[in-house]
């Protein structure tokens, strides 16, 4: 299986991403509905899990494969442990507080409620609440993953953050 994802990721690196980044948002979703907020499977919102996917694979998982190309082609300094505290302060600086924009207001435009309201009632808990987690994560990633591996680590962790971040947006 891993062999047969590697060969993936090195013939279609976007779309192997994207794909395994919808999954594992529909996953991190699904977690919430059935370990957190126990709604049972009679009672699962698969439009909501729906959405979640959509977001990660058409939006998370090619922004961050970009974004993460990005972050190694560009942010590269003669100290290498100067270099990954640059990535990580890059990566939480406009990257996490962005995504976290896009997937609030998207949220809220595929349920057809306010954005604004959305973003004002949930984004400085989420961001805060990212501030926690990320950096630490990031700094891990950027220091021993190799590039083509980073969104799939992101996706790992993210399934609990996913999780966290479905149950937050459906309150």
């Amino acid at each position: 299986m891993l062999r047969w994802y590697q060969m993936k990721l090195a013939s279609r690196p976007l779309l192997t991403q994207s794909i395994t980044t919808a999954v594992l948002f529909a996953t991190g979703d699904t977690m919430a509905q059935q370990l957190v907020e126990k709604k049972g499977l009679r009672n699962h919102d698969l439009a909501r899990s729906g959405r979640m996917a959509l977001y990660g694979g058409a939006i998370f998982g090619p922004a961050a494969t970009t974004w993460f190309k990005f972050l190694q082609n560009k942010v590269i300094l003669k100290n290498k442990n100067t270099e990954i505290l640059a990535r990580v302060a890059c990566d939480q600086g406009i990257f996490a507080g962005t995504n976290l924009f896009v997937f609030l207001s998207s949220m809220a435009i595929m349920e057809g409620t306010s954005p604004k309201e959305k973003l004002e009632k949930s984004y400085w808990t989420a961001l805060t609440k990212n501030w926690m987690v990320w950096p630490f994560v990031q700094a891990i990633n950027f220091k021993l993953v190799p590039l083509h591996h980073r969104v799939l680590v992101v996706n790992v962790v993210s399934l609990g953050w996913n999780c966290y971040l479905s149950y937050l947006n459906s309150q």
